[in-house]
């Protein structure tokens, strides 16, 4: 574990949250796109929303193709809201050109806006909760769609006087793949796009988003602390092979771990061992760096598309449930899309997007 430097008084009026009290109130809010959820998904049920069974959990997510695979989270033990929306173009302005680099996001800085623009509506969600429900929450978790979580999430990652946030990935920034706060600290860590002019004014500038997220919490004296936890971001963009110091190490969703949040896919992987021993070095701590020390991290060629027999891979090392749901997934029609998307539906206390059926139509072609 290591700490950032900024400093802020102690916090004494939150209690640490365990896997079944009823003594605190967390919200979990899951943010992007479902392209890969079939994989990802029974990980995070299994690995965070059934460890803290108690929570609300919030979900926003873009709508396209893969937004049916949403359905599969009937099974959280509670759904308070889900927020699938339409995409639509962000204007971008010229003080947002100047903050903001378009050299590390695939979209430009478009997709940076579009990224700051879900993660901020966990807040519009989880406020709009606590008003009608007329209570605060003390803890806030928001992680992504697209986490492959390999072990539980710990309660002891939830600490009152900081933000917290996975080691790693850092990319000159803090990494941004999770956080965990109270809930005055989450409202500054998540409010990604309102206080973009807070940055601008205060002399920022050519932000990816991890600086602009290190930016917000700095700008408020928000103390940081980075701890290990046990997910990867299941990620099919490529990446330069064998990654130079500044680079993307695409991990093998098998490595040791823990992975805290690089990106991973299912392969052979192409380096381990002696070869980790000499690559690991040359990452630098403020870029991509993962932990790679003591057999932890094997890497995958990230230079190519997910290698044939990619399925049988995840398979074995998922585990059979793993493995049923992501050929369930693969051969779903119309019918049962739409039951288990009708079944979300109801469960959520809210709803706010297309209906079942226009969700899955876009996902899935009639057999």
């Amino acid at each position: 574990m290591s700490s950032l430097h900024y400093k802020r008084a102690p916090a004494t009026d939150f209690s640490i949250p365990s896997a079944h009290s009823g003594t605190t109130r967390m919200a979990i809010c899951l943010v992007g796109g479902a392209r890969r959820f079939e994989l990802t998904g029974p990980t995070i049920l299994k690995h965070v929303l059934n460890v803290f069974p108690e929570a609300d959990l919030f979900v926003h997510s873009n709508l396209d193709k893969n937004s049916f695979k949403l359905g599969l989270l009937r099974l959280a033990p509670r759904v308070t809201e889900v927020r699938i929306r339409k995409p639509v173009t962000i204007p971008e302005t010229k003080a947002q050109r100047r903050l903001l680099s378009s050299s590390s996001s695939s979209n430009g800085i478009q997709g940076l806006l579009q990224y700051f623009d879900l993660v901020e509506g966990c807040l519009d969600m989880i406020g709009a909760q606590e008003s009608r429900g007329r209570f605060k929450y003390d803890w806030i978790v928001r992680t992504r769609v697209d986490g492959y979580w390999t072990g539980p999430l710990d309660s002891r990652a939830f600490k009152p006087d900081s933000y917290v946030v996975p080691e790693g990935s850092r990319f000159s920034g803090l990494n941004d793949r999770l956080g965990i706060g109270n809930r005055s600290f989450s409202t500054v860590a998540l409010s990604r796009l309102s206080l973009l002019p807070r940055l601008a004014s205060a002399g920022f500038h050519d932000l990816n988003s991890e600086s602009a997220f290190h930016a917000q919490l700095k700008v408020f004296n928000i103390s940081a602390i980075e701890l290990r936890f046990p997910f990867c971001t299941l990620s099919d963009h490529r990446y330069e092979y064998p990654p130079k110091w500044y680079g993307v190490p695409v991990a093998f969703i098998g490595s040791p771990g823990p992975l805290s949040g690089a990106k991973c896919r299912p392969c052979i992987p192409s380096c381990k061992g002696k070869c980790m021993e000499k690559l690991g070095p040359r990452m630098k701590n403020w870029s991509g760096w993962t932990e790679w020390r003591n057999h932890s991290l094997e890497l995958c060629d990230g230079s190519r598309p997910w290698q044939k027999g990619w399925e049988k891979i995840f398979d074995e090392v998922s585990g059979k449930k793993a493995a049923n749901v992501r050929r369930r997934v693969k051969k779903m029609k119309i019918e049962e899309c739409v039951k288990e998307l009708e079944g979300l539906k109801r469960k959520a206390e809210k709803w706010n997007g297309p209906d079942p059926i226009e969700i899955c139509n876009l996902g899935l072609v009639q057999a």
